[in-house]
């Protein structure tokens, strides 16, 4: 199957804690970051998620936000550190390419914010995303 989504970054699940709706699965990426994924008890269940599984994790690029350094008390559980590998840009929008270990990432921003944090190749950035953000497929 095909997808539209950008960020597609595989890895092994390390820990599945179930909640009363909702379970929070953590994934050890190839580049060896810690990604949190918030998905239903349900899809855990219906996917079959237990520890040692190989899944693709799944974020569509208007869901990554971008930070020029790792933030202190953030919520969003998700900062993986990357270095900006290109930009294109429009009238209102960015596409925003990131280098991170062992994978490349997508994000997509507003044409102000590249310049309010003065994005441009070589700059590191740490990319956040929000743990409901992140959907995960059984490899």
């Amino acid at each position: 199957m095909s997808l539209s989504i950008r960020n597609q970054l595989p890895g092994t699940i390390t820990a599945v804690t179930p909640g009363e709706v909702m379970a929070t699965v953590k994934v050890r990426l190839a580049g060896g970051q810690s990604l949190t994924a918030a998905i239903t008890l349900e899809a855990v269940e219906d996917l079959g998620l237990t520890d040692g599984n190989a899944v693709t994790a799944l974020v569509k690029a208007t869901e990554i936000s971008l930070a020029t350094a790792p933030i202190e008390g953030l919520s969003i559980r998700n900062q993986l550190p990357g270095t900006v590998s290109g930009i294109a840009t429009g009238g209102a929008m960015a596409s925003v390419k990131i280098a991170t270990e062992g994978a490349s990432l997508t994000a997509v921003i507003t044409r102000d914010a590249t310049t309010d944090l003065a994005l441009s190749p070589g700059v590191p950035v740490v990319a956040l995303i929000k743990a409901t953000e992140v959907a995960l497929a059984k490899a």
